[in-house]
């Protein structure tokens, strides 16, 4: 009967936490006509609490993480009696720290199969971490994945602990591994309206594209228009430019001319000058004469 009780606790303690009564009076019902003895059994097991269930989750869906909390929990135990205090306490920050970040992957995984777990029961679930790491019986109850309660130990002496196994003879029971709840199968429904709201759609997109384009040309006309403007003016400046450099010549070859007159000038008023200077000399002259006659 053990067999049996422990492949049928087995799945009913692979079950979300609100599925277990009723799979367990399904199973007392199936084999109440045909193994009175075992459906009694069955009878007998205990709904686990909710920090029991996310424990049994977790050895069920990652032993290989809780593998490593045993195994680093015996290798603790038998280092202690030759460590320092200051080592012990290292170790123990360390250990702190291990069942701190296993307990967040545990209520992750409960998160999966959509139980929400709050930080009390968070605390239970590390303190039965904690115990299996410092307590061998606690360690050999927790590998089970049959807990019905949190389990806790001081590590000063074994405890014992069979009562918070669902069965008492299930020591070195490997429980049947679970694997991660399947996504959610999501089905399209058409929409009945979606030839219609895509004509409006496109209805739209094609008025958006046409205010586009009038947009578009106004702004070519404009700018077309500037062009013509910009064009006439230039052509207006540049036969402005020419006439300015065609007198520009014409006051040059002038100026050149004045130059050469002006020049001619000087050397005449020069030439009068002198004359005029030798004149008055020669009347000086005359009237000094005059005078002394």
């Amino acid at each position: 009967m053990t067999d049996s009780l422990l492949s049928i606790a087995d799945r009913l303690y692979g079950l979300p936490l609100g599925e277990f009564t009723a799979a367990r009076d399904a199973a007392v019902k199936e084999h109440r006509g045909s193994d009175r003895p075992l459906a009694d059994a069955i009878r007998a097991l205990r709904k686990p609490t909710l920090a029991a269930a996310v424990v049994n989750l977790l050895v069920r869906r990652d032993p290989a993480q809780v593998d490593q909390v045993l195994a680093v929990g015996e290798a603790l135990r038998e280092a202690q009696a030759t460590l320092s205090g200051t080592e012990l306490r290292a170790l123990t920050k360390q250990r702190r720290q291990l069942t701190a970040a296993v307990t967040s992957r545990a209520r992750g995984l409960a998160g999966e199969h959509g139980q929400r777990v709050t930080d009390a029961v968070a605390d239970q679930i590390e303190a039965t971490l904690t115990a299996a790491m410092i307590d061998a019986h606690a360690a050999e109850a927790l590998r089970t994945g049959l807990l019905v309660t949190a389990l806790s130990s001081t590590g000063l002496d074994d405890a014992d602990l069979t009562a918070a196994v669902a069965v008492a003879d299930a020591v070195d029971f490997s429980p049947t591994p679970l694997a991660a709840p399947a996504p959610p199968q999501l089905r399209v429904v058409p929409d009945p309206d979606a030839v219609s709201k895509r004509r409006v759609a496109a209805e739209e997109a094609l008025a958006d594209a046409d205010a586009d384009v009038a947009g578009a040309q106004q702004a070519a006309t404009a700018a077309a228009d500037e062009v013509d403007t910009l064009e006439a003016r230039s052509l207006q400046l540049q036969a402005e430019i020419d006439e300015l450099r065609r007198r520009l010549e014409e006051h040059e070859s002038e100026q050149d001319e004045i130059d050469a007159e002006l020049d001619d000038a000087r050397a005449h008023l020069r030439t009068a000058r002198s004359d005029l200077s030798a004149a008055q000399t020669a009347r000086e002259r005359a009237e000094r004469h005059l005078r002394g006659l």
